[in-house]
């Protein structure tokens, strides 16, 4: 796809960026020569401007490896070994690598994001479909995902964590900001958010759940450790946890929100070593034997 300057101009791009573009490209230029050269010249923001504004296309850029100070592709990026670069990584489609991706700052992805090996950015990480790592994700601002998102080590999110999907985290989950997720939370160690946990399914810890705000699921919570909240907790089926179940000062725990009262016996079971102080709804059924 070429880009002419009237092409350009109608997306009334910023003054210094157009007079760069007038420079460089008077006669208009092919859309991915004009990403690189933008990268380049140390403009990536502007290329990621662009990317922005015309879209992705269905090019396929097919290397052994990466290592520069920054990529802005339209298309997918189909690395058989690591990605590494100073600043940016940005595909308008997908980023696959067959190692590791380590990126001194965001890493976006117009679909998904996969790596064989782990994945660390000192920025956010964002894919419009799934983010998977066959090792760890570690991520220095916000984490979303129009997905699922998988990982067999550690998840650890500096931010938001966003997620439309599910999230299956095979060792322990740290959030510095609030955790959302459209499906189902899997951690098979502890899950720890500073802010509130918000979950529209299940939530299931191999280790402890603590949360800094409220903790709340549509579906059932249950805990391989402790289960405690700084704010209230709030079940829409039953709540588990081998040790103790705590809120907040003040606030109540709460189970079989989206349950008929007469089905709490066997829908909304709240164990747990001891009674949680502040039990508002659901059956209490004694320690956990689970």
């Amino acid at each position: 796809m070429d880009l002419t300057k009237n092409f350009l101009k109608a997306k009334r791009p910023c003054a210094d960026g157009f007079r760069w573009f007038l420079r460089h490209y008077h006669e208009g230029g092919d859309y991915q020569d004009l990403l690189d050269a933008l990268v380049a010249d140390g403009r990536a923001n502007d290329a990621c401007w662009l990317l922005t504004q015309f879209g992705p296309t269905d090019a396929v850029l097919a290397v052994d490896s990466i290592d520069a100070a920054a990529i802005v592709f339209a298309g997918s990026l189909e690395v058989r070994g690591n990605i590494e670069t100073d600043s940016i990584v940005r595909a308008g489609r997908t980023i696959h690598a067959g190692g590791s991706i380590r990126v001194d700052g965001p890493v976006v992805a117009g679909e998904d994001i996969r790596a064989a090996g782990g994945i660390r950015s000192k920025g956010a990480l964002e894919a419009g479909g799934d983010i998977k790592a066959g090792w760890g994700i570690e991520a220095a601002g916000d984490i979303s995902s129009g997905g699922d998102i998988r990982t067999a080590w550690e998840l650890l999110c500096g931010g938001r964590l966003n997620l439309a999907g599910n999230a299956f985290v095979g060792r322990d989950l740290f959030s510095e900001g609030p955790i959302r997720c459209g499906k189902s939370l899997h951690a098979g160690g502890d899950i720890v958010g500073s802010d509130n946990i918000d979950v529209r399914n299940g939530i299931v810890a191999g280790g402890s759940i603590r949360c800094a705000g409220h903790l709340e699921a549509g579906w059932g919570i249950k805990a391989g450790g402790t289960m405690a909240a700084e704010g209230a907790i709030r079940a829409g089926e039953s709540l588990h946890a081998q040790e103790t179940i705590h809120a907040g000062r003040g606030y109540g725990v709460f189970a079989g929100l989206n349950v008929h009262t007469d089905a709490w016996e066997t829908s909304a079971m709240v164990s747990a070593s001891t009674k949680p102080e502040g039990l508002m709804s659901g059956c209490w059924s004694g320690p956990s034997l689970v």
